[in-house]
């Protein structure tokens, strides 16, 4: 009998692990890792200041897949790298995309920008904000208003991470 329980217990936890899905869904819930210095908003404040904290891991995940801010608001942005990996291998960085900018084809670019943290020069153009590169244990903050009203893209633009590391900023 017992033997059954610890082989019923041990198919269930490796059920639940296979189990993963690589779409990611939003969450609110706040990182159980003590590096995260303070709980995610994703909702705007009515002043004038949005204060949005972004978080990214070795497991090339952001904690947030929806963030949502008020049109003409200074959005004050901070990525935090909860992981430990260095930049060379697991860079993160958030990159916030204009209005009917292609995802996909923005990161295939961003793979030959190597000397300019993933950043396309020839595609500045299409990106409201950014902020520059970071590693494990690092954090990095850019400043920036919303746009018009509408939902944008946003991705880490290392590559690889945009499969993942994207979410949709939502300007009320």
């Amino acid at each position: 009998m017992k033997k059954t329980i610890v082989m019923f217990a041990s198919a269930a936890f490796l059920f639940a692990a296979c189990n993963s899905s690589t779409e990611t869904q939003p969450t609110t819930e706040t990182p159980t890792t003590t590096e995260t210095p303070e709980a995610p908003k994703t909702e705007a404040p009515a002043g004038d200041v949005a204060t949005i904290t972004l978080n990214g891991n070795d497991a090339m995940q952001y904690d947030l897949t929806e963030i949502k801010v008020k049109e003409g608001q200074t959005v004050k942005l901070t990525l935090h790298h909860t992981g430990k990996a260095p930049k060379v291998a697991m860079g993160h960085n958030f990159v916030l995309l204009a209005a009917g900018v292609n995802m996909v084809d923005f990161a295939k670019a961003a793979v030959d920008a190597k000397d300019n943290e993933y950043i396309p020069k020839s595609l500045e153009k299409d990106i409201i904000a950014h902020t520059k590169l970071i590693g494990g244990g690092e954090s990095t903050e850019v400043e920036f208003k919303a746009p018009a009203k509408g939902t944008y893209d946003y991705l880490c633009s290392f590559p690889g991470h945009s499969g993942i590391m994207k979410g949709k900023f939502i300007v009320e």
